[in-house]
Order: structure tokens, then C-alpha cells, then sequence
């Protein structure tokens, strides 16, 4: 079973709280547009120029903050040049950084993992984010040792949804697809991921709508708990 990692087992926009301390009344809105040029970003060095302009997963994220801190914080975009931004902002835009790289696990996460590996269930991640971003993010959430699996597209340059980076999957665990189990809160990566050919779970905190393409995931859950249905028995699937 393979799950995603930012927005899935870390809350992304857990920097909300800090965001809005350091721009007050822009701090939920900041976040949000974090997130979205993040994601945003991946699928440009993805899929322009043959991948030409991959940038690993950490310069993308900072690349998105300074974006949102330009567009949502007023007077931002009137620094000019990127000397002037970084003295004005610098110190703040790597304060929000480093709490990227803590970024808080949802609550659930390790009593759900702890049931996977009492099944006898091999668990891994599955993720957009560098090796030394999921190594934090798994160190700080303390989940480490619940972990068969910890996989990263950066080695491919090639972020979700592309079918290389869901590829890494079946690499990895010697499985094919339809064998693997995987876990996402975000919409499109569970139908990007259902389209590969992967069991999906879409774990929808939000109530929000999915995708309207025509695809639905196998499965959809309010909570990470959802995953344990798959296996009422307390079996494993084949």
C-alpha cells in the first residue's frame, strides 16, 4: 500500500497559523495559493520542454511561496527586483520554509499505519517531495518505523501525474498496479493514479466534489481510517 504524502499524511497548509502571524489577515489565503502554485509548478517543469526545467520539489515550493507572498501580501509586488524582495522578505519567506520542512501529520496517521503493519501490510510513501524533504517530513511525524517504502520521483524528474512517477510504485514493491493499494487526499492524484491502474482511496477531509472526467477513485473516505475497509477481513489482499 502506497500513500501520498503532502496533503495525505502531512498537512499542508499547517503553515497557515504561522503564515498568519507573519502577515496578519493573509494567512489562510496565503497558504492556499502556496499549494496551488506549488502544485501548479510541478506539472509546468513536468511537462514543458521534455522536462528541461525540472527543479526539484523544494525550490518549487519556495518559488510558490515568494509568488503567493507577491500576489496576497500588499506592497509585495512593488519590491522590484529580487534583492529587494529578499531583503525585505527573505528572513520571512525561510522562516515559512523551515516549517515546510516540519510540516504537522495528521492525527491519525501512525495509529492507521500501526494497524497496516499489525495486518501485515508493507506501507510506503509515494511523493512529489525530494529525499531530504521526506526524510524530515517522516522523521518529525515520527512514522519512520511504519514505513517499508519511502519513494520520490526526483531520480525520474518527472512529478504526478506522470505515468513514470506512479511507475516507481510497482518498481519498488515488485507488484503490478491493480495489486496497490493508493492512498490520496488529493483529487487529482487519486484519478491520475486510478487512470495508471492502481486500487485508489481517496481520502476526501474536506467534502469537496471530485473530479468531474468520468473516473471515479475505487473508494472514497472522510479519514486516513478509510483504508482499513479494504480489508474487513484483516486479511491482505492478494
Amino acid at each position: 500500500m502506497l500513500f501520498d504524502a503532502y496533503g495525505t499524511l502531512f498537512d499542508v497548509y499547517s503553515v497557515a497559523l504561522l503564515a498568519e502571524q507573519l502577515f496578519p489577515g493573509h494567512g489562510q489565503a496565503l497558504s492556499l495559493l502556496w499549494r496551488d502554485k506549488q502544485i501548479e509548478y510541478t506539472r509546468l517543469v513536468t511537462t514543458s520542454n521534455h522536462g528541461e526545467h525540472y527543479r526539484p520539489f523544494w525550490e518549487l515550493t519556495r518559488a510558490a511561496l515568494v509568488y503567493a507572498i507577491k500576489k496576497i501580501v500588499p506592497g509585495a509586488l512593488s519590491t522590484g527586483v529580487a534583492t529587494e524582495f529578499d531583503n525585505k522578505y527573505g528572513a520571512t519567506v525561510e522562516r515559512l520554509m523551515s516549517q515546510y520542512r516540519h510540516l504537522s501529520a495528521f492525527p491519525e496517521d501512525r495509529q492507521v499505519l500501526a494497524s497496516l503493519r499489525q495486518l501485515g501490510i508493507p506501507t510506503g510513501i509515494l511523493s512529489n517531495g525530494d529525499a531530504a524533504m521526506l526524510k524530515l517530513a517522516v522523521k518529525s511525524a515520527g512514522i519512520g518505523d511504519l514505513l517499508t517504502h519511502v519513494i520520490s520521483v526526483d531520480p525520474i524528474r518527472k512529478y504526478k501525474t506522470h505515468p513514470e512517477a506512479y511507475a516507481l510504485g510497482e518498481q519498488a514493491t515488485g507488484l503490478k498496479a491493480a495489486q496497490i493499494l493508493f492512498v490520496s487526499s488529493n483529487a487529482w492524484d487519486a484519478l491520475a493514479a486510478t487512470w495508471y491502474g492502481y486500487q485508489t482511496l481517496w481520502v476526501n477531509r474536506q467534502q469537496l466534489p471530485f473530479e468531474e472526467l468520468g473516473t471515479q477513485p475505487t473508494r472514497t473516505g472522510s479519514a486516513l481510517g478509510a483504508v482499513l475497509d479494504f480489508f474487513p477481513t484483516g486479511e491482505a489482499t492478494p
